[in-house]
C-alpha cells in the first residue's frame, strides 16, 4: 500500500459529491459524467470533476465542461490517505463535485480481487469519500434481467451507498417501463434515461479517446451535446439533491506548499522549468505545476508543435505524456526546437521526461529524426503496454535517490529498438527483473508516469537542481 505525506484530519467542510460508476467499460460513465458538469454548470451550479484512475483523457474533457482543472483520484499510486485530501483540494470552490470512475464499479488493482472493494476500484474511492454513486448502465439487449444485475451490484458490497441508476441506450417507451420496474423491484431510483440514439460519441484511436487538446473546437462540441443529451433525460434536481446526502468531509484539504516543506526540500530559487504542453503533450496531473510552483519554480508552458526554441531563461525541461506518435512529422519537422533542446540537455540542463518525453528525445520515432539526446530509435507495436508497476530507483537522478521506491504507470504502444540499460531509470519485477528508462546527466527518461503527489521530494530534488 502506498501512502503520502498528507493530513486526513483539520477542517470539515460541506462537499455535496457524487460518483458516476458503471458495470463495465463502454456502459457511458464519460458521457454522464461530463454532461452532468457541463449541463449543472449551464445552471450556475459551480463544479469539479475528478476521475478515478491514472486516465488523463477524461479530466480533459471534465476541464472543458466545468471550467475548472480535471483532477485524478488513484490510491495506487498516491495512496489511499490522499484520498479525501486531494478530493478537498480540487472541490475547495465547487458546490457540487462529480467523480468518474474507472472500468466496472469494483475493478481494481490486479491481485487486489481478494479485497473488497478491489484496491484503486471507483467503488474503493467512493468508500473513502463516503459519496454516493450512481451506476450508469447500458440497457440496451437487456430489460427485466437488470434488476438482477441492480441487485448484484448492491449487495455485493452493502457498505457502499449505490443511490440511483441511469439507463443508457434506452430503446422505447416500453424499453423504459420494463427498466424503470426492474429498478423499482429492488428498489433503486431511476435518475435518468438516454436514448439509444443519445449516445455522444468521442472519436476514438489506438489508445482510447483523442484528448480534448487534440480535438480541440470539436470537443467543446461534444460537450456541449454531451449536456444538452443529460439536461434532456437526466432528473438534474434528483442529482443535486443525492450529491448533498453526502455527510460532510472531514478531511484537510491537501495544500502543495505543505507537501513541500513536508518533503523536507528547499524552495529552488531561480528555477525556470518549460512545461510541455499542446496537443502532443496532454498526459499530465494538475497537481504537478503547483507543486513545482510551490518548490519555487516559475513555470513555463509552451507547445513543442509551434515553439521554435524553448522559453527565455529556461534552466529546467518537463516533457509530460500524450501522443507524440500522431504528431511525430509536425515535432520533427520543427527542428529548430529540436536543436535547441538537445543544446540545453549537452549543457548540462536538468530534464523530466515520460512516455511521450522519452520518445521525443529519442534519436527518431518511425523513423521521423527527433532530438537525438537519447541515443535509442523508437517505432509503433502492436501491442499496447499497460499497468501499474511497483518500481525502485535504479540511480541517482534529478528526481529520485537510488533505492527509492516509486509506484507508476506504463500506458503506451511503441517500443524502443535495441536500448541500453547500462544506466536505466528503474528496475521492477514482471517475468523477472526489468530495467527500463535511461538517466544520463541531467536526463531523468522514462515510459513509467509517476504522481508528483506520491513524490513530491522527487518535485523538490528537480526544482533544486534547475535553481541558478
Amino acid at each position: 500500500m502506498v501512502s503520502a505525506s498528507v493530513s486526513t484530519t483539520g477542517s470539515e467542510s460541506e462537499s455535496p459529491r457524487l460518483v458516476v460508476a458503471a458495470p463495465g467499460s463502454g456502459h457511458g460513465k464519460t458521457t454522464v459524467a461530463t454532461g452532468l458538469l457541463a449541463a449543472l454548470r449551464e445552471r450556475g451550479t459551480e463544479v469539479a470533476g475528478f476521475k478515478v484512475g491514472p486516465d488523463y483523457i477524461d479530466p480533459g474533457y471534465h476541464t472543458i465542461a466545468s471550467g475548472a482543472p480535471g483532477r485524478n483520484l488513484d490510491p495506487v499510486l498516491v495512496g489511499e490517505r490522499s484520498m479525501a485530501p486531494l478530493f478537498a483540494h480540487g472541490s475547495r470552490t465547487a458546490e457540487l463535485s462529480v467523480i468518474e470512475g474507472v472500468m466496472g464499479l469494483f475493478d481494481g488493482r490486479l491481485g487486489s480481487a481478494d479485497e473488497v472493494p478491489a484496491f484503486g476500484s471507483t467503488a474503493h474511492v467512493a468508500s473513502l469519500l463516503d459519496a454516493p454513486v450512481v451506476l450508469v448502465v447500458d440497457a440496451k439487449g437487456q430489460s427485466h434481467s437488470t434488476a438482477a444485475l441492480l441487485h448484484g451490484f448492491r449487495s455485493f458490497h452493502p457498505q457502499l451507498q449505490l443511490a440511483g441508476v441511469i439507463f443508457n441506450r434506452v430503446g422505447s417507451q416500453r424499453h423504459e417501463q420494463v427498466l424503470r420496474e426492474a429498478a423499482r423491484a429492488v428498489g433503486i431510483r431511476v435518475l435518468g434515461v438516454l436514448g439509444k440514439d443519445e449516445d455522444v460519441q468521442v472519436p476514438s484511436r489506438h489508445l482510447g479517446l483523442v484528448t480534448a487538446a487534440e480535438h480541440g473546437p470539436a470537443a467543446v462540441r461534444a460537450v456541449e451535446s454531451m449536456a444538452e443529451v443529460v439536461a434532456a433525460g437526466v432528473d438534474l434536481d434528483a442529482v443535486a439533491a443525492l450529491a448533498g446526502t453526502a455527510p460532510a468531509l472531514s478531511a484537510k484539504p491537501w495544500s502543495p506548499d505543505e507537501a513541500i516543506g513536508d518533503a523536507g526540500g528547499a524552495r529552488g530559487a531561480g528555477a525556470r522549468i518549460a512545461v510541455a504542453g499542446g496537443a502532443a503533450f496532454t498526459f499530465g496531473y494538475t497537481e504537478h505545476v503547483e507543486l513545482l510552483r510551490a518548490a519555487g519554480a516559475e513555470v513555463l508552458p509552451f507547445d513543442p508543435l509551434s515553439a521554435e526554441s524553448l522559453p527565455e531563461g529556461t534552466t529546467g525541461l518537463v516533457l509530460p505524456g500524450g501522443f507524440p506518435e500522431q504528431h511525430v512529422a509536425e515535432l520533427s519537422a520543427n527542428v529548430a526546437l529540436r536543436e535547441h533542446v538537445a543544446e540545453l540537455v549537452a549543457a548540462g540542463m536538468p530534464v523530466h521526461a515520460e512516455c511521450a518525453g522519452l520518445l521525443y528525445l529519442a534519436r527518431s520515432l518511425d523513423g521521423y529524426p527527433l532530438c537525438g539526446v537519447i541515443d535509442v530509435s523508437a517505432e509503433m507495436s502492436p501491442n499496447l503496454t499497460l499497468g501499474y508497476r511497483a518500481a525502485v530507483a535504479a540511480t541517482d537522478s534529478v528526481l529520485f535517490r537510488e533505492g527509492q521506491r516509486v509506484t507508476g504507470h506504463e500506458f503506451h504502444r511503441t517500443a524502443l529498438r535495441e536500448p541500453d540499460v547500462s544506466a536505466p531509470a528503474w528496475y521492477w519485477r514482471a517475468d523477472g527483473v526489468v530495467a527500463e528508462g535511461f538517466v544520463s546527466g541531467g536526463v531523468h527518461a522514462s515510459y513509467l508516469h509517476t504522481h508528483p503527489v506520491g513524490q513530491p521530494d522527487a518535485v523538490s530534488r528537480f526544482v533544486r537542481a534547475c535553481a541558478t
